[in-house]
């Protein structure tokens, strides 16, 4: 199967599980590879056919805005559900990291794998 990605996509969201941090926006980078038949797109040279890379990375974006999430593993599990239903993805592997979040590491984070391929 063919794979769609995107790489690095800073979002605003509101997570983490202490006080402060549930008052204030913080960064999560995010990575997301995609299965998807690039075939008839490729074919036909059109978006139509094509898995919007644009249009996910939008809605990536402001499902991150809209909530409100304690942990990681929530938001890429969620996301996840989300996207696969809105777009109709068979399967995607998303990385979700939180640059900062301790003292000495780049990013901390999670990666899952949903769906089949």
């Amino acid at each position: 199967m063919d794979r769609v990605f995107i790489e690095n996509l800073a979002v605003s969201a509101v997570i983490g599980v202490y006080d402060w941090e549930r008052a204030v926006r913080q960064t999560v980078v995010l990575d997301l590879e995609m299965a998807w038949d690039i075939g008839a797109a490729a074919a036909e040279d059109t978006l139509e056919h094509a898995l919007d890379y644009a249009a996910v990375s939008r809605h990536v974006e402001a499902f991150a805005q809209q909530g409100q999430f304690c942990l990681l593993e929530t938001l890429a599990e969620r996301l996840a559900a989300d996207l696969r239903r809105h777009f109709g993805i068979a399967w995607l592997r998303l990385r979700v990291a939180k640059p900062g979040a301790v003292p000495g590491a780049g990013s901390v984070g999670v990666i899952i794998e949903r769906g089949e391929e």
